[in-house]
């Protein structure tokens, strides 16, 4: 998506570059906390990409669930990539200097990936609703087209709510400073840079955000609601564990997420609390997607039974 530059400076002096400012009270820790970093970025990267792999390879994980797993996993690894690289560089060398297109390409890439994971994530409930709560129906409702077309819908959706509010920033007047208190270009950041008038864009953004997280907060508590009644109603106490634990994993992982993004994005004044969003934002872009791969991987036989497959295929070939 090629974004608007900025309108002509009348005096001369617009921003042509910003200087992403990291972390300046942990300078001193710089090169520990990029190992740290670096370890649970390789960590995000090798398990998101190992729940892509089993369920394209293994026949017993193509399910419309692994499906929807392992498309979520596929964007969180271009999610964490949008910005943690950024935040490496800045623990290795300090603060990093990024190009205005550069910036507000990044601010879209990272918004437009993050609410898509949180369509994927409703989706992924409801097809866990359907495949505890409607199990007859489940194979013909949830059949490869459909979740073809969600995972579509999904992409489409994160696209259009995120592409408006950064376009129209991107149109606004810059004149400096141009030191963003981040570690990464976003939405909160860039508007409090602006010599423009933000009210407008920032009232936008929130209700934009406000649809993306409620709604999907709204889809994913309807079913889940439904599959705890359902669980309840089951004759076996082992099948009310089994349903429990599958569901218990994605519940933590959409607390934490939806905690976090609450807190960073849902409030009409975005120039507001942006030292303690950046906090925050690691929770988003370091310590989730290392937890989605753990939590989802581990709690699965069917992922268990997959590596313990491959394991035995790599010896046979030695």
């Amino acid at each position: 998506m090629e974004m608007l530059m900025t309108e002509e400076s009348r005096n001369g002096t617009a921003v042509q570059e910003f200087i992403l400012e990291g972390f300046p009270a942990a300078e001193h820790l710089g090169i520990f906390l990029f190992l740290v970093h670096l370890l649970a970025y390789l960590a995000s990267l090798m398990g998101n990409v190992l729940i892509v792999t089993i369920t394209c390879q293994n026949q017993c994980s193509q399910t419309p669930m692994y499906f929807f797993l392992s498309s979520c996993s596929f964007v969180e690894c271009c999610f964490i990539t949008t910005a943690t690289p950024q935040l490496l560089a800045i623990f290795l060398s300090g603060r990093q200097r990024i190009s205005f297109v550069a910036c507000f390409t990044q601010a879209f890439v990272f918004l437009f990936l993050g609410a898509t994971v949180f369509f994927l994530l409703a989706v992924l409930s409801l097809d866990r609703y359907l495949a505890i709560c409607k199990p007859l129906h489940y194979p013909t409702i949830m059949s490869p087209r459909m979740c073809f077309f969600l995972v579509a819908v999904c992409l489409v959706l994160g696209f259009l709510f995120m592409a408006i509010p950064v376009v129209t920033l991107s149109q606004l007047f810059y004149c400096g400073p141009n030191v963003i208190p981040h570690f990464f270009c976003d939405f909160g950041p860039l508007a409090n840079l602006s010599c423009s008038e933000t009210r407008s864009i920032e009232t936008l953004f929130f209700n934009l955000a406000l649809i993306v997280l409620f709604t999907s907060l709204l889809i994913a508590t309807f079913a889940h609601r439904n599959i705890v009644i359902t669980i309840m109603c089951l004759p076996s106490t082992r099948e009310r564990q089994r349903a429990f634990s599958t569901c218990s994993s994605h519940l933590i992982i959409l607390s934490l997420m939806f905690g976090s993004c609450v807190f960073i994005y849902v409030k009409p004044k975005q120039t507001s609390r942006l030292d303690t969003n950046r906090e925050a934002a690691l929770v988003n872009t370091v310590v989730m997607p290392l937890l989605n791969p753990v939590i989802y991987t581990l709690r699965s036989k069917q992922v268990h039974q997959a590596l313990r497959d491959a394991l035995s295929r790599v010896l046979l070939h030695r």
